[in-house]
């Protein structure tokens, strides 16, 4: 059985780009193996593919699995905590996705406390299949709740997304209210762990997403 000599990461295929980026420019010297992004529609699809992978890969890295997924991407009682601790692995401190290009621990949550915002990276750009393929009616409706977006550049590409950036703003109403250079937490999170031998899992920080959860029961 081939086993891999690097740390091993296990990501959503929303950050895949900004983790290749990283990888190319020597920034992280990691092995990586992508989920598709279109398991979030669906918590069981998304635990059986994160399931399969980490037994697929447990064994096969000595220097261990780092999971680049959010607290809150399986649900909102610890689905993904339960899941992590059934492997020799360890996840990034982060809400979700978003949250995981502003650096993480729930800078989420200091940014946009009444979720009034909608954060965008080329992926999400890329992934929005439900803005462009309802009725612009529906989706103004849908997002009327919401302030305005954000884009966030980890890349320093965004101009290359420009006319469907446009059609994001047309279909949804909603203005361009701040581009962000995106702080990646992968790169601090080895960087921390790069004194270990090995990447062992830290059960002591466990973010505190209670006011997160009881925003989105109550909408």
């Amino acid at each position: 059985m081939e086993r891999f000599k690097k740390p091993l990461v296990i990501s959503c295929g929303i950050l895949r780009k900004e983790i290749e980026h990283l990888q190319r420019k020597g920034d992280i010297d990691v092995e990586a193996y992508f989920l598709s992004e279109k398991l979030h529609m669906d918590y069981n699809l998304l635990d059986r593919g994160l399931n399969c992978a980490l037994k697929k890969h447990q064994k096969k890295s000595h220097r261990g699995i780092v999971v680049v997924y959010g607290d809150l991407c399986l649900g909102f009682n610890d689905e993904m905590k339960t899941l992590i601790s059934k492997y020799d692995a360890v996840k990034v401190d982060a809400l979700n996705c978003i949250d995981c290009l502003l650096g993480g621990k729930g800078n989420l949550l200091n940014l946009d406390p009444d979720h009034k915002i909608l954060f965008l990276n080329p992926a999400f750009i890329e992934f929005g299949e439900k803005i462009r393929e309802e009725t612009k009616e529906w989706t103004r409706e849908t997002y009327s709740m919401l302030d305005g977006i954000v884009l966030l550049d980890a890349l320093g590409d965004l101009d290359d997304y420009q006319s469907k950036i446009d059609e994001i703003v047309e279909r949804t109403g909603l203005p361009i209210i701040d581009r962000m250079d995106a702080t990646f937490i992968l790169p601090k999170h080895l960087s921390s762990q790069s004194q270990s031998e090995r990447f062992w899992p830290d059960k002591s920080s466990r973010i505190n997403t209670l006011n997160f959860k009881n925003y989105c029961q109550a909408n």
